[in-house]
């Protein structure tokens, strides 16, 4: 029998209930099978807690949002991007801590510069050429709520996945890429009701199998 997936994601996203979120994700993982999961939480953007069991993880999941911390926690963390260990980012991902904001560029490939309104749902396609992607497996067209996060230019070494359209705008919502070596994954999407939809768990399962190797 393989060994189970391990999986260490970071709470810390309090505007889109991160915690809640991802544990109605772990519960998805459990039904599914064959992860091992662990979730550390952030109590407010301030909270500092031990960062030590990303050390031992297959794959690191980033759901923060602006965390003010600064020193060893994060160093480790940088660490594990700069070693080309398997990321994936989540909405706020792309502006997870304040003191290190080059994450989104540096590692996600992204380039968020904000948000259009809340309101219009968003229509999740897949990208010209995207069809046949393992992350995209079992994913059918659906809908968002959450407001459409600007992330056009992405970086020009990744690969888009799926865009996100409104009646007005258009802008790439998950994408990959490599890291110095390693798998990257980030969506901007991660609405609380995203966290509801099997489209989008099947999505997020997909994503963190990927950028372990296992699909």
């Amino acid at each position: 029998m393989a060994s189970p997936l391990r999986l260490c994601m970071l709470s810390g996203s309090f505007e889109y209930d991160s915690e809640e979120s991802l544990g109605l994700f772990r519960e998805h993982l459990a039904a599914v099978g064959g992860f091992d999961d662990t979730l550390i939480v952030y109590a407010d953007e301030d909270d500092d807690p031990s960062l030590a069991a990303i050390d031992d993880t297959d794959v690191v999941l980033v759901f923060t949002r602006r965390i003010r911390v600064e020193g060893a926690e994060l160093d480790r963390l940088k660490a594990y991007c700069a070693a080309g260990r398997p990321v994936v980012g989540v909405r706020t991902a792309s502006h997870a801590y304040q003191n290190w904001l080059d994450f989104d560029a540096q590692v996600l490939g992204g380039s968020y510069n904000g948000h259009f309104g809340g309101g219009p749902v968003c229509d999740v396609t897949a990208a010209d050429d995207a069809a046949g992607h393992p992350i995209l497996a079992g994913v059918p067209r659906f809908g968002s709520v959450g407001s459409l996060y600007k992330n056009t230019p992405i970086a020009d070494d990744a690969t888009l996945l799926l865009n996100g359209t409104t009646p007005d705008s258009t802008e790439p919502v998950a994408w990959t890429r490599l890291h110095e070596g390693g798998r990257v994954f980030y969506t901007s999407l991660g609405h609380q009701q995203d966290f509801r939809d099997a489209a989008f768990l099947t999505l997020l399962t997909n994503g963190v199998s990927w950028a372990a190797g296992h699909i």
